[in-house]
């Protein structure tokens, strides 16, 4: 019998179930081999084993990377002898994509169109890089390049725009390491004190990883051998060595069992395995980022996080375990200033997983580990609320959603956030003076034998007496020295067509 006076379409995440394939284990698997894993393993967290898999009417799947599949959900209801009626998949790319479908689901569940629905999403690139370094072939499922699924979620929207496309910002680690600078620049610290941060924040992501039996990479990292380039730690993009970025090299899986609190009764699933999602939020920043007023703030994550939490009727400070999406250590440190958190609370700390370069950066779909980790740690505190966030491509797309054992007040209902407008014009062809906003230096692995790290250009966002942005690529050795041995934050420059020259040394020290 259902509590009394609970919805009986009230979703409930019933079953959790995560996989991880590590070097060493034998097979290669793919990924609708780890993502029917993932559920079978949610099934028996469930208490009632595959009886709600095989009776889904609904299958949400995170879109692969390192095998597209245009229907991915088809081809795991058939691992798992499901015949749902309805199936649907994310947009290629994006890490928001977990929280966006769990809300298209939970959505569809308390709207009374679905009773049992399963989440999924995995990743094998390591399998599959594996296999071509050995030339082995992989035994993983052909589908018809014109099969789909009933609905895509999200937008596949380009992520780059002419300016940044002309300046060679084609990758996150390069527009994050930009993004870091003009956070440092707003914080007004030199680099030493900023390395440090990010490494002390970093450290204790490691830390966290080494607890997670889910973890690609579960040892603890002391913060000054993070931040240090090494061999086995280049230096790809400044301030980030291979230690600070998403680690996508991974075979990871996750999968979710939602169904109505109805259903989740009669077929028997123990109370104590109940986890409610009690709201759901998305919004998108300005999708440009050198188009955004300031590049090292969300407000899309701020509007997401306000909505989700008043949804729910809480406040951060309800909120006992956390996980902010962790791809590089400026998106942590935007968001927990966005929802008022602290980064160094060793009471509250900032993932449950250990992040994306320690647990694991598996594609789009991080955040469904997230969530399958927050529900165990909120059936061992009942009484708690978890919190869990999604990003996609550049602090682009957001999703925040809001966990607890405790039954919710209101019937779950999915939200897209507004966005106040705050949009910089870019300055594209501009020449003429400006002022160095933020700026990074991107490295190419150097020649045999030792391989050094070699700066090969730098990447410059300047202001404009307009206040307008300007975004410029040099790869010239005056410039380099300038940008490598110097920190040359808030100096003014010079823009010519083809030049740029700093006028001063003034920095953010």
């Amino acid at each position: 019998m259902l509590p009394a006076g609970m919805d009986p379409r009230t979703p409930v995440l019933v079953g959790a179930g995560q996989v991880v394939h590590r070097p060493g284990e034998p097979g290669l698997p793919g990924p609708v081999e780890l993502a029917a894993e993932s559920l079978r393993r949610a099934g028996a967290d469930s208490g009632v084993g595959d009886r709600l898999l095989r009776s889904a009417d609904m299958i949400a799947a995170v879109a692969p990377v390192s095998r597209p599949y245009g229907d991915l959900g088809a081809l795991v209801a058939a691992e798992l002898g499901a015949t749902p009626r309805r199936t649907v998949q994310s947009v290629r790319f994006g890490g928001d994509a977990p929280q966006r479908l769990l809300n298209t689901v939970a959505q569809t569940i308390a709207d009374g169109r679905s009773d049992v629905a399963l989440l999924t999403g995995s990743e094998a690139v390591y399998s599959g890089n594996t296999a071509t370094r050995s030339g082995t072939p992989v035994d993983w499922p052909e589908q018809p390049e014109d099969v789909g699924p009933d609905e895509i979620i999200g937008s596949d929207r380009g992520p780059n725009s002419d300016m940044e496309t002309a300046a060679g910002l084609w990758g996150p680690v390069y527009f994050y390491a930009l993004m870091e600078t003009a956070l440092r620049h707003r914080l007004g610290s030199s680099e030493a004190a900023h390395r440090e941060r990010i490494g002390v924040l970093w450290s204790r992501l490691s830390e966290i990883a080494a607890r997670n039996p889910y973890a690609w990479q579960p040892t603890a990292q002391a913060a000054a051998d993070l931040v240090t380039p090494a061999p086995a730690n280049r230096m790809v993009s400044t301030p980030y060595p291979k230690l600070m970025v998403a680690n996508l090299t991974v075979d990871q899986g996750a999968g979710l069992i939602l169904c109505s609190a109805a259903t989740a009764d009669a077929a028997g699933v123990p109370r104590d395995r109940w986890v409610f999602p009690h709201a759901g939020a998305t919004a998108t920043d300005e999708w440009f980022v050198s188009e955004r007023a300031d590049m090292s703030r969300s407000p899309a994550i701020a509007a997401a996080g306000k909505a989700a939490l008043g949804a729910a009727g809480i406040a951060i400070d309800d909120v006992a375990h956390i996980d902010l999406y962790s791809c590089f250590p400026v998106a942590v440190q935007i968001a927990a200033e966005e929802f008022g958190l602290p980064i160094d609370d060793p009471a509250r700390p900032l993932s449950v997983t250990g992040g994306l370069t320690f647990a694991g950066g598996p594609g789009n779909n991080y955040t469904t580990h997230s969530i399958a980790t927050l529900s165990g740690m909120l059936r061992a505190d009942p009484g708690a609320y978890g919190l869990a966030t999604a990003l996609g491509w550049y602090s682009t797309k957001h999703g925040v959603g809001v966990y607890s054992a405790r039954p919710p007040e209101r019937l779950f209902r999915a939200i897209e956030a507004q966005v106040p407008p705050a949009r910089r014009e870019p300055a594209l062809g501009y020449t003429g003076p400006a002022s160095v906003e933020a700026y990074t230096v991107a490295y190419r692995k150097g020649p045999a034998p030792d391989r050094a790290d070699e700066p090969e250009a730098v990447v410059v966002s300047a202001l404009t007496p307009e206040g307008t942005r300007i975004l410029v690529r040099a790869s010239d050795a005056d410039t380099l020295a300038a940008f490598t041995a110097g920190d040359p934050l808030g100096a003014d420059a010079e823009i010519a067509a083809d030049t740029f020259t700093l006028l001063t040394e003034r920095s953010a020290r």
